[in-house]
């Protein structure tokens, strides 16, 4: 583990729609890291599931991020917009922003991500 950092699995590659996106908690149970895997035109992404205007998470659901047309990320809160490849936010209180990009790679059909045990330790 460096800088806190390690290689979670987070889930099953095939579990993941396209488009679509995949909510995971790691780490410590009181102050778990909280994040979401996208799939979005054959690329895998992971973000910190974390709202860069008022730190809530994205989902009230569980894997719901999408918006109704299935074309960008949306805050279930404020109703901000981010693009799934990027996570910059296009519409709502955060434009300019963006979420916090996480390294992720898939090895044997499991996708695995690069996050912190806790929310307590700095990206």
């Amino acid at each position: 583990m460096k800088g806190g950092l390690q290689d979670w699995p987070v889930g099953e590659l095939d579990a993941i729609a396209e488009p679509g996106a995949l909510e995971f908690r790691v780490g410590d149970a009181d102050w778990p890291f909280r994040g979401l895997v996208v799939r979005w035109q054959g690329e895998l992404m992971a973000f910190e599931n974390v709202c860069p205007h008022a730190r809530h998470p994205l989902n009230l659901s569980e894997d719901r991020f999408f918006n109704s047309e299935q074309t960008l990320l949306i805050c279930a809160s404020h109703g901000a917009l981010f693009e799934p490849k990027t996570g910059s936010c296009v519409a709502g209180p955060c434009v300019g922003q963006a979420l916090r990009k996480l390294d992720c790679r898939v090895e044997e059909g499991t996708v695995y991500v690069r996050a912190p045990h806790s929310r307590r330790t700095p990206l």
